[in-house]
Formats: structure tokens, C-alpha cells, sequence
């Protein structure tokens, strides 16, 4: 029986508490497998760029412990550093440099012998190939977004961390950045972004972590996540609009909208068999409607649902 391979990374108890009295994190344990996508949801504020920056040897944890690959990011740095490519929500670079130049300096910084054909294969799968002689400082705001995830894969890092990565960026970079972001996942290399795009984690990621104050509140396989937490909401456009819900109906918590023209029934996986019989018993009191479509929860009102059941939740705060 063979033994299941150990995480990629492995984080066990980790904290950080600043000089002020804030407490970025609280004991967060997470590991995460070799080749896995997994997408860390939070609002700002929530800790999602510490967590990050401490795996990358940036911010220094107050206690707990992270290993990369086996290896403790703090005794062995130069090694788990080496591992890992980081594409952070700022642009740090040298303006003044060109393309190729800061590319070169990528790759040399951590101890790997000049490849010109991988970083050419780089620069061509980012559409920057053709920009590579110019200074980085005469590029438009997308193409240095391009810019620092070529220099985050320059040394073929085996993990990748994409902090906000398609904030603000136009729709054709999000799209290329998603596909590359797939090709890098199937040869192997394991990808945790955050993201405020929602649906770019629904539709990318294999596991979705949420965070809130600096806590890991839920992590879970995304198609497990949505099917235990999801909820499906069936809507009949009514004949005639209605003013209340007939006591009839009561026992399936119903709901009216758009004036009493709309009938909502919210339901979760369990409640599924129960459809057919409010159906009949519509048809029963000649009720009728003229369309029916059915909506299903989107992580993002999970997200939410998840943040604002909190006991500490902050009142009306949605943003992701």
C-alpha cells in the first residue's frame, strides 16, 4: 500500500502578531498538495498577503512553523526560497532595466545557470517576447502586470504565489494569465492565489481556503464546498401577481418578489425531492405561472454567507 506523498507546503500553528497589538494571524494550519490549485478568499485586512509573504521568507511569523517541500522556510531559506516564484499586487522592479536584463538578474538571484530558450518560452506564452529590449518603465500598466509574472517563473519555481493577480488588469492578460496558470499546474508546479475575482477561484481553483481575521474559518474541495453550503433557488413568474403566500404553501417557506409577480423557493441538496410536490400543490389551488428557471449559489454568496455568520462579522461588509 503505497503511502499518500507529502504536502507541498505544510503549515502548522502559524501566528503573527505586530508591534501594535494587531494579530495578522491566528494558529493557522493549512497544507497544501504538489500540483494543487488552491485559491485563499478574504476580505481586505484578512491576513491572505501576510500568509503569503511569511511562506516567502518576507514577514517574519511570531510562532508556528512552515515547511516547503520537507524543509523549514526559516533553517533552510535559500532553499524553499528558491522553490517558490511570488507575482505580488505591486510592481517592484527596475524601471530602468529592459525586459531580458531583468529577467537574467531573476533567474541568477536564485543560483540557476542562464537559460535563454526557457526564458524566451516565458516571455512568448506572455506575449512580451517582442518587448523584451525595452525598458520596462516605457511599458503600458498590463504589460508590467505581464512583467512580474515572468520574473515570478524565471527560475522555474516548483510553487507559484499569485497575491491579487488580475486586479485591475484587462480582460485578454486575465484570460492569458488563466491559461498559463493551467499549462504550470498540469507540468506539476503547485499555484495558491488570492484573488478578488470570485469566479476566477470557483472556476480555477481545487480547493478554496477562506479567511477572516486572520483566521482560516473553512477549507474544502471546491465542488464539496458548494454542495454542502450551496443553495438553489427555484423561481415561478406568476399569472397574476400575488399579495401574500397562501397559508397553503407555508410549509415550504416561500417567498414573494418583484411586487408579487415572483415566487422564490430556496432549497439546499436535501430539499430537492420536495419541488415536485409544491408543483402539484400549486397546480392544486390554480395557481399558475408562466416560466420557471432555477439559480444556483455562487461561492461568492458563500463567501459571504460564510464571513457574515461570524460572530465578529463586520455589519453589511460583502466585499471579497
Amino acid at each position: 500500500m503505497s503511502r499518500a506523498a507529502p504536502p507541498m507546503i505544510r503549515i502548522a500553528g502559524l501566528t503573527k502578531q505586530y508591534a501594535s497589538g494587531l494579530q495578522a494571524l491566528k494558529a493557522v494550519d493549512l497544507e497544501i498538495a504538489k500540483g494543487e490549485i488552491f485559491a485563499l478568499l478574504g476580505p481586505n485586512g484578512a491576513g491572505k498577503t501576510t500568509l503569503i509573504s511569511i511562506v516567502c521568507g518576507i514577514v517574519t511569523p511570531s510562532a508556528g512553523s512552515v515547511t516547503v517541500d520537507g524543509h523549514d522556510i526559516i533553517r533552510d531559506f535559500r532553499l524553499t526560497r528558491a522553490k517558490i516564484g511570488l507575482v505580488p499586487q505591486e510592481l517592484h522592479t527596475d524601471m530602468f532595466e529592459t525586459l531580458w536584463a531583468t529577467m537574467r538578474f531573476s533567474r541568477g538571484l536564485f543560483g540557476r545557470a542562464p537559460d535563454a530558450a526557457h526564458l524566451e518560452k516565458v516571455l512568448r506564452e506572455l506575449s512580451l517576447w517582442d518587448k523584451r529590449h525595452d525598458k520596462i518603465m516605457t511599458l503600458s500598466g498590463g504589460m508590467k502586470r505581464r512583467v512580474l509574472i515572468a520574473k515570478a517563473l524565471a527560475h522555474e519555481p516548483e510553487i507559484l504565489f499569485l497575491d491579487e493577480p488580475t486586479a485591475g488588469v484587462d480582460v485578454e492578460l486575465r484570460r492569458d494569465m488563466w491559461a498559463l496558470v493551467r499549462r504550470l499546474r498540469d507540468a506539476g508546479v503547485t499555484i495558491i492565489l488570492t484573488t478578488h475575482y470570485i469566479e476566477e477561484a470557483e472556476e480555477m481553483a481545487d480547493r478554496i481556503g477562506v479567511i477572516s481575521k486572520g483566521e482560516l474559518i473553512v477549507v474544502e474541495e471546491k465542488a464539496r464546498l458548494m454542495k454542502k453550503l450551496g443553495k438553489k433557488q427555484l423561481t415561478l413568474h406568476l399569472v397574476e401577481p400575488m399579495a401574500s403566500v397562501p397559508e397553503a404553501l407555508g410549509e415550504w417557506g416561500l417567498a414573494l418578489a418583484d411586487g408579487g409577480s415572483l415566487l422564490e423557493y430556496t432549497f439546499d441538496n436535501e430539499q430537492c425531492a420536495a419541488v415536485p410536490a409544491l408543483l402539484r400543490r400549486l397546480g392544486d389551488l390554480g395557481i399558475g405561472f408562466t416560466d420557471l428557471n432555477t439559480r444556483q449559489s455562487s461561492l461568492e454568496d458563500i463567501f459571504v454567507s460564510l464571513v457574515s455568520e461570524r460572530p465578529d462579522a463586520a455589519p453589511g461588509r460583502k466585499s471579497a
